[in-house]
This record gives C-alpha cells, structure tokens and sequence, in this order.
C-alpha cells in the first residue's frame, strides 16, 4: 500500500490524481496528519511525503511523479498534467512569447510530456488559430436531449433510457428555454457563431418532434451568421432517411454518426442495438442527402478487443468518407457496469489502448487526416486521450470552442452547464442547469432565472 502527505501543497485534489495517473484508487490513500509525527503507516507501506520546501502545485506534482517513476519504473506520456485541456497550456505558452521550440521545450521538461505529445499539441494549436479569432459578440449555443434507446456499459451520463411520453413535456420545457434565451440573446447584441444538439441521443426523438425542437431553434435565434450547425445524430440505429430530410431541411450542416465499433460481437457486448451494416446505410443516406461534413466516433479500448479489430473498424469507417473522424479512449465512468465488472479496468488496458492510438493516428495521417482538438478525461485507459481528426478546412468550430473556452457557451436543456466568458478578466463562470430530466421539467423557470442572473444581467 502506498500512503502519501502532501505536506504544505494544498492542492489535495490535483495531487491525489496524479497519483492515479500512476495507481490503481485501491493501491493507495492519502494521509490528512504529517506521518512524522503521528508515525502512522504499517510495515511494508511505501510511505510518500512532499518535502517541508516544496509548497506549490506544479512543484509538488513533480515530486509525486519523480518518486512513483521510481518506484513504478514507469514514465507518463503526459507527464504531470492532469487536467482535461493540454492543448490550452500550449496555447499560453506561445502567448506568453515562446516560439514553438522553447514551447515543446517547457512542455517536455517542466511539464515532463514525451516530445511526440508535446508536438501534437503544438501541432493541433497551429491548425486551430484559424478559428480562434476572438468575436466580443459571438457565442456558441449547446441544445441537450437526454434521451438514449439503451445505456452502454461504460457510460454514467445523466441520460435516460427514452420513454416515449416523458419526451413532449421536456420539448415543451426546452422550448420555453430555448425562446427565452433566443430573446436575451438578441438583447444583449450576440449571436450563435455555432450550434451543438447533443445527448444522449437527438435521434431518438420522432420525426415530428426532431422538427419541431429545430424549428424552435430557427425561430428564436438569428442563424444569419451561423458558421456550424451539428446534430449528434449518434447510433446509426436511430438514424433514418426521413430524420436525416429534417436535419437538413432546418439547416443543419455538420452531423455526427457514431458506430464505436464496426465488430458486431463488441457492439453487443456493450449495449448497443446496431449492426456495422446500419453504420453503412446511415453514412450512405448522409452523403446522399448532402451532408458536407460528417463525424464518426470510434473507441479504443473496447471490451475484447486487439488492435487488429480497432484497425479493421477504422479502415471500414474512412472507406465511408467522413470529414471527421474522432478517436476517443475509453473512459470508465464511476457509476457505469464495466466498472463494476472491472474497478480498474483503465489500469489492465493502457498498452492495448496505446498501441491502438498510435496505430490510429498513422492510418489516419496516411489517409490525410490532421488532428484539430484533443481532450482528456478522468479514468481512461492508459491515462491516454481523445482526439479529433478532420479533414484540411472541415474542422469542428464547437469542439475547438469548447475547449479553448474563450467563448460563452450558452447550454439548454437538463444537464446543460453554460459557461460566461469574461475576456477582460480571462475568467469563466458556469451556470448549470439540474441533469435529471424530470427535475428540469419541473424547475424550468428557475432555470431560466439562473441564466438571468448569471449570464443576462443588465
């Protein structure tokens, strides 16, 4: 068992997950009283103790990863980071006046990132500038649907498994939403530079509905200068012809169609209820229809499989021509099965996982895809990443957004979390909505109010 003291760092939160970038939760504690004075600790604990001298974070965070590369024999590729957003530290570091050598040189030996990390993240910031111009009165807009047709084994979203008569009060409920901050928006001189309906699934509303819910969204919101529109289209199961005529007829130009897998034997093992040949006839009605940009999601990192069945699923989905293509890692949620069935699932996969990432990332280069954004989330496998390849000139402006936050995203709908940007102060403030749907239904003027106080103040 390892113990740690974080001494005089208080950053208790940081420290402790780096700690599980090397370590399984189970392996580990971490001690609130100094074990030099209360000796506390068993025979055969590692006993780990920041030094009296080391007070901040990024010094303690070195201490912590130097003593369990020690004692671990492994390094990290992502070194001492921890958070979601690496490649905004890149983005700093060449603001503070770094050219991109002296920024891979920082990343690498301060930061301790491998240099191929360190090069991606420069590399997917210089892809990114394009779209990075700062517009005082442009804001992004997420719509939320908490609807899925059933729930994947790895996955604790606040969505629910859809039942059909729950669905028109929440419309109802995310109309009023929708009008009021169409309104406010307007007021207050912004306008949607991007829209993002995502989930949950979209598409397991009816045709009916679906137009009814983007009918509202073009009703209430000025779209003249609109650069994206996206609807995470998402199983291929629910994806039909006719639903696919109402994306396109209500504007919408960029779709997400997400097989995760072209194995048939995964897909059932993880809970979901569609065939590899539905991914086809989706993708084909889709460039039928006229869609010019289409993402497809994959993970790496699924139950039972090798990189070979990652390799067979990624040549099958670029055959299909999407613009994007976004390669996550799998993460293990807290409250999914599969943590249940395995606590440190992330733990027994990194290799596999880190084979299939590179082997990802060298087809995708070879069919001439660029990464344009990339994430990284608590409990994947081989405490790895989620990246975004598209196309030259059909990137994600949303995803970039995000995950630059140097823009308000204005989120409606149960589990939406708004985030004011205050770009004089470089700040973010969120406002969330309730994530139950039912609670939403219910509270819907007070989460109304919330974004009168929290984003429309006069």
């Amino acid at each position: 068992m390892y113990k740690f003291y974080f001494n005089r760092v208080k950053q208790v939160y940081e420290l402790t997950e780096m700690v599980r970038m090397f370590l399984p939760p189970s392996s580990f504690s971490v001690l609130e009283e100094d074990p030099w004075e209360d000796k506390s600790g068993a025979v055969g604990d590692i006993l780990i103790r920041i030094p009296d001298t080391i007070t901040t974070r990024d010094d303690g965070k070195r201490y912590i990863y130097d003593c369990l590369k020690d004692y671990t024999g492994r390094s990290l590729e992502w070194g001492t980071l921890t958070g979601v957003r690496p490649v905004k530290l890149a983005g700093e570091l060449l603001a503070e006046g770094n050219n991109a050598a002296q920024a891979i040189d920082i990343l690498t030996k301060q930061y301790y990132l491998s240099r191929e990390k360190a090069e991606l993240l420069l590399s997917i910031r210089n892809t990114q500038l394009r779209y990075l111009t700062e517009k005082d009165d442009a804001i992004s807009v997420y719509i939320g649907i908490p609807f899925c047709p059933t729930r994947c084994i790895y996955c604790s979203f606040p969505s629910n498994q859809v039942s059909y008569e729950k669905i028109p009060p929440y419309l109802d409920a995310l109309e009023r939403e929708i009008r009021f901050a169409g309104e406010a928006v307007e007021k207050h001189g912004m306008y949607p530079e991007s829209v993002y309906v995502g989930g949950g699934t979209p598409t397991t509303l009816t045709d009916d509905d679906l137009d009814k819910l983007l009918k509202a969204v073009q009703k209430h919101f000025d779209l003249n200068r609109i650069q994206e529109f996206t609807v995470e289209a998402g199983r291929p199961d629910t994806i039909t012809e006719s639903k696919l005529i109402v994306l396109k007829e209500n504007g919408v130009d960029r779709i997400s169609i997400n097989p995760q897998s072209m194995k048939q034997e995964t897909l059932e093992a993880i809970g979901r209820c569609h065939r590899p040949e539905d991914v086809i006839s989706a993708f084909t009605t889709a460039h039928n229809i006229g869609f010019e940009v289409i993402n497809a999601d994959l993970i790496a990192g699924l139950p039972g499989e090798d990189p070979e069945d990652f390799r067979n699923s990624l040549d099958q989905i670029i055959a299909l021509s999407p613009q994007n293509i976004t390669v996550h890692t799998l993460a293990v949620k807290r409250a999914s099965r599969l943590k249940e069935m395995d606590e440190d699932y992330s733990y027994h996969h990194g290799e596999t996982v880190r084979n299939m990432l590179d082997l990802g990332q060298e087809i995708l280069h070879g069919n001439g895809y660029k990464p344009y954004y990339l994430y990284r989330q608590k409990q994947m496998a081989g405490n790895l990443e989620n990246v975004g390849y598209s196309l030259p000139g059909k990137e994600g402006i949303y995803n970039i957004r995000i995950m630059e936050e140097n823009q308000t995203i204005l989120a409606l709908g149960a589990g939406g979390i708004s985030k004011v940007w205050y770009p004089d102060k470089n700040r973010l403030e969120r406002v969330p909505n309730v994530s139950n749907y039912e609670i939403y239904i219910e509270r819907i003027e007070e989460m109304i109010q919330r974004k009168k106080d929290g984003i429309f103040s006069d």
